[in-house]
């Protein structure tokens, strides 16, 4: 059964003017269970996540501060949140929905967490809406128990995953693929083990062109035995900040793609949401959904 990680604290925790684009983790699950694609019984909520388990990725005095809120404004301004206690529950349970999936995937071969892809986390500091890095939390949590040695983490979000490249830089088990606009956020990147910068504007064709000549190669030469796939939806044309020609019909190719990669493979994926900024609400759900979608054609 493909477990689906939600709880309402996703977005019932950010401060009013923060709302609106988060109301898609409380929409995406309706709509799922609206149109039958899932019940009540695959979805689950996780707990908090340890501190143990957050301190296998990030830094101890980063740590502390945070839990003790004493993040300074400048540091917070580059998060983009308020600091409050709400805000670490909620990143810390988000952690606890990335691991939890990843022990799921193990288990039926897919699992996804509504939130997550807080790929813009660093060791030792936060930004762009990510004060804890999920994936990177959950991949270390997989390699010191020895539940996987190669991870891949493929990062198709329309931002590079910088924390995430700057976390596994020297990790030799944990293969780092990001492929992101090359004129957007973070405008410093930092290096992946394969980056992928994409043209403003890039449309289907030569979007899934790049993905199907990439993502094989790495699969074949990395080997991995688990993957971490974030499939934000920020790449589709109608996202305020995206800056590429992506259709709602290519973003969903991109995500059978990836899922076919993994079935074929049969390498277990653990999956996040990531970034969309599309004005409609509507937009971003449907993209998402079709994600989901994607996942229990193949997984359940």
């Amino acid at each position: 059964m493909l477990k689906i990680a939600y709880t309402e604290i996703y977005q019932h925790s950010l401060p009013e003017g923060h709302r609106f684009p988060m109301l898609k983790y409380e929409l995406i699950p309706k709509q799922l269970l609206y149109e039958g694609i899932i019940t009540t019984e695959n979805l689950f909520e996780p707990t908090l996540c340890s501190e143990e388990n957050i301190l296998l990725t990030h830094d101890v005095e980063y740590w502390q501060r945070m839990k003790n809120l004493e993040l300074t404004e400048r540091e917070m301004r580059k998060v983009g949140f308020p600091l409050s206690a709400q805000l670490v529950e909620r990143e810390i349970t988000i952690m606890q929905g990335t691991i939890d999936c990843a022990m799921f995937a193990l288990q039926y071969g897919c699992a996804m967490n509504v939130a997550g892809g807080t790929h813009h986390a660093f060791t030792n500091k936060g930004e762009g809406f990510c004060l804890l890095n999920d994936m990177a939390i959950a991949a270390n949590y997989l390699l010191k128990n020895k539940l996987a040695e190669r991870i891949l983490i493929i990062d198709l979000d329309v931002h590079q995953g910088n924390g995430t490249a700057q976390i596994f830089q020297n990790n030799k088990n944990v293969f780092t693929l990001s492929m992101h606009g090359k004129n957007n956020y973070p405008f410093h990147k930092e290096i992946s083990d394969l980056d992928i910068e994409l043209p403003d504007g890039i449309n289907d064709e030569d979007y899934l062109a790049l993905l199907y000549n990439n993502l094989p190669a790495v699969i074949k030469k990395h080997q991995p035995n688990f993957i971490f796939y974030l499939c934000g939806v920020d790449i589709l044309s109608t996202d305020k900040f995206g800056k590429l020609n992506v259709t709602t019909e290519g973003c969903k190719q991109r995500d059978i793609f990836v899922f076919e990669q993994c079935k074929t493979n049969k390498i277990p994926v653990a999956c996040a949401m990531g970034g969309g900024y599309s004005p409609k609400i509507a937009d971003i759900v449907n993209a998402h959904s079709n994600t989901f979608k994607a996942a229990f054609n193949l997984f359940d």
